[in-house]
């Protein structure tokens, strides 16, 4: 015969192909490996936050101004409501002169407005600023795992597949820079807004609220 059936190689490594033991696919159908020192881990990673000091307070200062100016709507708003609704009341009740201040009732929506415009704005920099952190420690990260590849020897890359290196090298670190830039803005402004939703409901009606606090623990259980 002209043509010679070539053995196939073992393991279905016909090459550096989709499917092949070093594939760079070949990692992704491996179950994810958990930190083995999950509190050494964290502890490292909080390291690299210590550079990044000065600009992780500005993105808590920023967090706490915003969040406060979009908790300190809804009082503001109530205030327009109020006045709408004691005038509808005086002209229901045909007292002479009466009417609806809207002239009032359009400064307390202007400022209203303007504070959500300041929110969105400490939002906007809280988020720019978290990033320009999250990538700064992405590349240093980064920069690390290139030095340890390279003083990686051979015998490491013959035993383990492509992928697996692969996604220590890159999933690993954009995991890394999406939890920075989401769930730590995210933990902060929810704690602010906790915080700053109570004191507003203590403000309104301390009664109120301290039944809410009290049976909002029952609730969950129910």
């Amino acid at each position: 015969m002209s043509q010679e059936r070539r053995p196939q190689r073992p393991d279905g490594a016909g090459g550096p192909g989709f499917m092949g033991r070093g594939g760079p696919m070949a990692g992704m159908g491996m179950p994810v490996e958990k930190a083995k020192d999950f509190k050494g881990t964290l502890k490292r990673l909080l390291g690299y936050f210590v550079p990044q000091k000065y600009r992780l307070l500005a993105v808590l200062i920023t967090a706490v101004i915003g969040t406060v100016f979009n908790i300190v709507g809804p009082k503001i708003l109530g205030l327009a409501t109020t006045k709408l609704f004691e005038g509808l009341i005086l002209k229901f009740r045909h007292v002479p002169g009466a009417a609806v201040d809207f002239t009032y009732i359009r400064n307390i929506l202007l400022i209203l407005l303007g504070l959500y415009v300041i929110s969105a704005v400490f939002t906007y920099i809280q988020q720019y600023i978290m990033a320009g952190v999250a990538q700064r420690m992405v590349y240093t990260l980064r920069q690390q795992i290139e030095d340890k590849i390279e003083r990686l020897p051979l015998k490491f890359f013959d035993s383990r597949t492509h992928g697996e290196i692969l996604s220590r090298a890159v999933n690993d670190m954009d995991n890394i820079s999406n939890t920075l830039q989401q769930s730590l803005t995210q933990l902060i402004t929810s704690a602010v807004t906790l915080i700053g939703v109570i004191i507003l409901m203590l403000t309104i009606s301390p009664l109120l609220s301290l039944v809410i606090v009290l049976t909002f623990p029952l609730s969950i259980l129910v």
